[in-house]
């Protein structure tokens, strides 16, 4: 995995689970998203390489948007046991998104991200 990332991780204020669609079970809840990927905060680890198709449960969409939830297909990437040891950080690469969904992700990143005073120095913003 490259040390530079492309895009500033986005952290979400908003409560957002993350399912696998195929088995109908919770992975976790986003703790950072891009349009790229998504690191989820789970109670298990899962193995890095394996494929899912993800449900992200958006909690309250754009009305004008009409969509709360988006399917992708993804990747683990990564997992590491928290500092806490009680739960894992996974990090998904997104494989492959419509582009309705990803009009999706762009508006709830502008909606929902958490505007730290980081953030808006990542952002150049005073």
């Amino acid at each position: 995995m490259p040390a530079e990332r492309k895009e500033t991780r986005k952290k979400l204020m908003a409560f957002t689970p993350v399912y696998e669609l195929r088995h109908k079970t919770l992975l976790g809840f986003v703790g950072d998203l891009t349009l790229q990927g998504a690191m989820v905060v789970g109670e298990k680890a899962l193995e890095a390489e394996r494929h899912f198709i993800l449900g992200i449960e958006f909690p309250e969409t754009p009305h004008m948007m009409g969509v709360t939830r988006i399917v992708v297909s993804a990747r683990v990437a990564w997992c590491r046991q928290d500092d806490s040891l009680q739960e894992y950080n996974i990090g998904f690469e997104f494989t492959e998104m419509s582009e309705e969904n990803r009009s999706v992700v762009e508006t709830i990143l502008e909606r929902y991200q958490f505007r730290s005073a980081w953030n808006e120095t990542a952002l150049g913003k005073p």
